[in-house]
């Protein structure tokens, strides 16, 4: 990698906080000793904008007018998390904002405290998307992320005094928000429904109704490159918002239904979808943002050209599909392609697949999107006939090839009754790709096995990775000056790999001795955190165990709380002495679909183990349990950097890659968890002595399905399992309620579909290790730096380096001073 010398802007403390001071007065209307810290922010915040503006504008200028593709990434989600930090750290304004902060008198923890996280993402995917998007800036290529601004986000999680999770609205758009800038004058218009009819020859969707996508913009700052790339995010608005008519006859709800409906598209993140109407929702939701987001393109890369050579689309831009649901661009192209601009079939199929890449995040089948034909065509009836004839010329083409007819209908995109989004994207796109070595392996295996026989060179693999600077140098200020003491560089911000530089240092007890007291001071701090968000007493000379991730089965927080369980049932009975038990504060963060039913009662289930061991004066100081609610990217980036243990423990052949093992590995955490996802990987780099493996193996996982998987006797077998089921059973932690957890217990026993009762002996075996080497700190935290010495190799920059090699084939333009 290049030299790079990190950004310093050569604006100085005094001159920000005038900055800070003319955007209080002019724009917001008050003086310094009127302003609120939620003043100071936002004019920060627009400070911080005007000085990115430069380059924003150049960044746009030389994409379109250069010769370097850019890459268009296509995603449901963008979970960004905070952005004053992030954005001063990347413009070199950090230290200036510190001092200027002061000099005006405000501290400067109330003024970061009062911007307000946009809950955009519901997990990896989306923070995935967040972190690749400002690793393609800080490596100068330009790009687009494309999504929407959803107004409500994903939901705020409170808890109910039962323990059960309430999903409120969260109103991140409720105070001003400064980041995002609304361009009315460059919205797109995208339609639905009615019908397709011929004329003169031809076909012509005839919609029913419109709505307008409005482009808000966030600016995406690059560490060290000087770009700055466009998270353009659309909000639905309708064509015509108000009828007069009908509101001067007094029918005052029927005036803005139009408005309703339309701005319904753009209100939260994944409605709910049980109902037709909540899929139809869905639908439109991600036809709305690709459809408009696909017009954007052509116009931002064929300015005022009425018919523009569209053969050039994918010499100009590149399209990453983040999982299905931007996959229905492909037929949207097409049509766009043929319609719009009268392209022949072969032509546009021709631009389609070339500008289409498609990322699979999952193994499971019902993740895999498929769609009723009946609401594609009533939704989007062109779409239909067009994704028709995509599965006629695929059929075609796989008879050409020898394909038998059975396998012909097992790979069909469109079977009459439903679409198979996951293999529109296969065929539709240029490439595919996994997001860890075992996933990708696995796609062509077993999820993808016929496409890759078919088309074995469309596939291949990126592992994923996280952005350094949000998770190191803003999360944990106190390991990155660690880090940069112990290379004497911080070039390691910008070329991850550098931390291998650390392992020689392990063999050095005092530099490991400042590791562990960084450690215990982001402990301490987490405990002060958790305190005054929360109300929790965490003690912080305790192990921090933590496990933090989407709540659903096959990531098997059932597996950990049964064993917090078994613990706690071993400490009351006498089984574990006071002198055995080395004390843990265990911590979940999670939250689940509002439809999933098991999820949520797993949620209950978890807090009400803590409401009862936590009042129980036999085990205190020796086991706490927590469970923060509402987790964010704002109590990851405190939570993470103080974990001692962390857990990825989902069954084998499930986890399609994981972000969070990564996120704790650099951070210093030990990792328990299963050969799944990128834990190989980790394992692998990290060395298998320094990292905590248990359970089974993906072939022992499927040679146990086709034997015929029965969990009972797993119970009947283990005596602390089956005492920790039955304690859940019986009402110990539902008030004496039997039936408060019937149908979980039900599912362990009589289902378990991954296979939490056959891990259950191996992951509480390795506890004992786990302990053994925890009382030896010296040790622990040897292991720990040799942990983050080795995990270089997940920053999103490799990754992104990698799509750029083997999917995208382009790069950076030229650094910007």
């Amino acid at each position: 990698m290049s030299e790079i010398t990190a950004p310093k802007s050569p604006v100085t403390a005094e001159q920000f906080a005038d900055e800070i001071r003319e955007q209080l007065k002019y724009a917001q209307g008050v003086t310094v000793e009127q302003a609120t810290p939620a003043d100071v922010y936002v004019a920060a915040a627009v400070a911080v904008r005007h000085h990115l503006m430069d380059s924003w504008m150049q960044t746009q200028h030389d994409m379109v007018n250069g010769t370097t593709k850019a890459v268009g990434y296509l995603s449901a989600e963008f979970l960004m998390g905070k952005q004053l930090r992030n954005a001063l750290l990347n413009a070199g304004l950090t230290e200036q904002y510190n001092a200027a902060i002061e000099s005006l008198g405000f501290n400067l923890q109330d003024v970061v405290d009062t911007e307000y996280e946009p809950g955009l993402g519901n997990g990896g995917l989306g923070r995935l998307a967040a972190c690749f998007i400002d690793s393609l800036a800080s490596l100068g290529v330009p790009a687009f992320g494309y999504g929407i601004q959803y107004k409500y986000g994903i939901f705020k999680q409170e808890f109910d005094k039962d323990g059960k999770q309430v999903e409120t609205p969260d109103y991140w758009l409720a105070n001003e928000e400064p980041w995002g800038h609304i361009d009315y004058n460059r919205s797109q218009k995208v339609s639905f429904g009615g019908k397709v009819v011929k004329e003169g020859g031809k076909k012509v969707w005839k919609p029913a109704w419109s709505v307008r996508a409005v482009p808000v913009d966030y600016m995406v700052p690059g560490y060290a490159s000087g770009r700055v790339n466009t998270l353009r995010l659309w909000s639905a608005k309708a064509e015509d918002e108000f009828d007069l008519l009908t509101f001067n006859r007094s029918e005052y709800l029927s005036a803005v239904k139009p408005q309703v409906k339309a701005e319904n598209i753009s209100k939260i993140l994944y409605p709910e979808d049980s109902t037709k109407e909540g899929k139809q929702l869905r639908l439109e939701q991600q036809y709305f943002f690709v459809s408009a987001s696909l017009h954007d393109a052509i116009r931002v890369f064929y300015p005022g050209e009425s018919k523009p050579d569209l053969t050039t689309l994918p010499d100009k831009i590149v399209f990453q599909l983040n999982d299905t649901h931007p996959v229905i661009g492909i037929p949207e192209l097409m049509r766009i392609l043929i319609d719009e601009y009268g392209y022949d079939w072969d032509t546009a199929w021709s631009i389609t697949n070339k500008t289409f890449n498609y990322t699979c995040h999952t193994l499971l089948p019902e993740a895999l999107e498929v769609w009723p034909a009946d609401l594609i065509g009533e939704l989007l009836p062109r779409h239909l006939e067009i994704i028709e004839k995509i599965n006629e010329q695929f059929e075609a083409e796989l008879k050409a090839k020898g394909v038998g007819a059975v396998t012909i209908k097992d790979m069909a995109i469109y079977t009459g009754d439903s679409v198979r989004m996951a293999y529109l994207a296969t065929y539709g796109g240029s490439h595919v790709n996994g997001v860890a070595e075992l996933h990708s392996q696995l796609l062509k295996d077993v999820t993808l096995k016929n496409f890759s026989d078919v088309y074995p060179d469309k596939f291949t693999n990126v592992t994923n990775g996280v952005t350094p600077r949000r998770f190191i140098k803003l999360a944990n200020p106190r390991l990155s000056d660690l880090i940069t003491e112990g290379l004497g560089t911080d070039k390691w911000l910008s070329d991850l790999e550098l931390l291998k530089g650390l392992e020689p240092l392990a063999a050095d007890d005092e530099f490991v001795r400042k590791f562990a007291a960084v450690k215990q001071a982001n402990k301490v701090d987490f405990a002060n955190y958790a305190k005054r968000e929360y109300g929790f007493d965490l003690d912080p000379d305790t192990m921090f165990n933590t496990m933090v991730k989407r709540l659903h089965e096959y990531k098997r927080q059932a597996l950990k709380i049964l064993a917090l369980i078994a613990r706690y049932a071993d400490i009351k009975s006498g089984k574990l002495s006071a002198d055995d038990v080395m004390p843990r504060t265990v911590i979940f963060g999670a939250k689940a679909a509002p439809g999933y039913y098991l999820a949520k009662m797993t949620i209950q289930l978890i807090n009400n183990v803590a409401r009862v061991v936590n009042n129980d004066p036999d085990v205190k100081g020796k086991l706490n349990v927590y469970f923060p609610w509402n987790y964010n990217v704002r109590l990851a980036q405190h939570l993470i950097p103080a974990t001692d243990l962390d857990e990825q423990i989902s069954q084998a052949g499930k986890e399609a890659s994981g972000t969070g093992n990564m996120k704790f590995a650099l951070n210093g955490a030990m990792t328990v968890g299963t050969l799944d996802g990128a834990n190989v990987e980790i394992r692998e780099r990290v060395g298998a002595e320094n990292f905590f493996l248990f359970g089974m193996t993906v072939d022992e996982v499927d040679k146990l399905y086709a034997d015929g998987y029965g969990p009972r006797k797993y119970y009947e077998a283990d005596p602390r399992l089956k005492a920790a089921i039955d304690m859940v059973a019986d009402g110990t932690f539902s008030n004496g309620n039997k039936d408060t957890y019937a149908p979980l217990v039900s599912d362990w026993l009589s289902k378990d579909w991954f296979m939490t009762l056959a891990d259950f002996h191996a992951y509480t075996a390795i506890q004992s290790e786990i302990e053994a080497l925890y009382a030896q700190p010296l040790e622990w935290n040897r292991k720990a730096l040799i942990n983050v010495a080795n995990s270089g190799y997940f920053s999103s920059d490799r990754s992104i380096s990698d799509y750029l090699e083997r999917i995208w084939h382009t790069g950076p333009l030229p650094a910007l001073a």
